[in-house]
């Protein structure tokens, strides 16, 4: 059997589509950029359009579907928004009701579909510069926590800032800072770098999204805005109805990071 890391993004989004990967997919075909996903009804779609345009670090927004298409014209093109992730959240007025690997059944004509920069995206040149990911060392999702920072509004959206953590060697904080700065289509450079409380965070072994990281002695936690912003927005605006990615259950798209950066 080929290894996973050895397809391709149209490989992974078949072997997805037919339900035979379902898990998180940092670290998957790498050099391809990887999309979060939100998923409104046309009513809301004009106000979260906008959110993403006065929020560009939280929600860098790399394609937006036509209304009631289920297919990216441009990030992935050929793929289906309805099938393509490895899970999606289903969210009610603000509540999440559900987990599942297809939505098709709760797809509706009216839809469009935002697909929005991810930090997974910059972890391959990362790696390339010697500076360690840990989440992917440990293989697990990339912790993700709901910050105190509060997003600007825009029409019935608004609400705080989710960032990702990676823990850093003190000696490689700097190297991060520049490699992730060329890549402002996928979040950029860190929002915040050390004391978690600063931004609200009480804990770094109690993350609202994903699976903690070990932070070993001489390092610091680094973190990212994040793409499950749009999460926590909906949790707080109470939309009707808002789909989601799973946190770390991306869409891989044809694009490549180095289209989405500045090199």
């Amino acid at each position: 059997m080929q290894p996973l890391n050895s397809l391709s993004p149209g490989q992974l989004r078949q072997k997805i589509r037919r339900g035979e990967f379902t898990g998180p997919t940092a670290g998957l075909a790498a050099g391809f950029a990887q999309a979060n996903l939100l998923i409104v009804n046309q009513a809301q779609a004009y106000d979260f359009l906008l959110f993403c345009q006065r929020n560009p670090q939280a929600c860098p927004l790399l394609d937006v579907t036509d209304v009631g298409s289920a297919v990216s014209r441009y990030a992935a093109p050929g793929a289906d928004i309805r099938t393509d992730l490895p899970r999606y959240r289903i969210y009610r007025h603000g509540v999440l009701e559900e987990e599942v690997c297809d939505i098709s059944a709760h797809w509706q004509d009216d839809m469009v579909a935002f697909l929005i920069g991810c930090s997974f995206s910059f972890e391959s040149a990362l790696l390339a510069n010697d500076v360690p990911v840990r989440h992917i060392e440990d293989n697990h999702n990339v912790p993700m926590y709901i910050s105190n920072r509060q997003c600007r509004p825009a029409g019935q959206f608004s609400g705080p800032m989710v960032v990702s953590m990676r823990p850093m060697p003190t000696e490689k904080v700097v190297r991060a800072v520049q490699v992730t700065s060329r890549f402002p289509g996928v979040h950029g450079a860190p929002v915040h770098i050390g004391d978690p409380a600063a931004l609200g965070i009480g804990d770094l072994a109690q993350p609202d999204f994903g699976n903690a990281s070990r932070l070993n002695e001489g390092e610091v936690p680094v973190f990212w805005a994040c793409g499950v912003t749009p999460q926590a927005v909906a949790m707080h605006s109470k939309p009707p109805l808002a789909i989601t990615h799973a946190p770390g259950h991306m869409l891989i798209c044809d694009v490549r990071n180095e289209q989405l950066g500045v090199i």
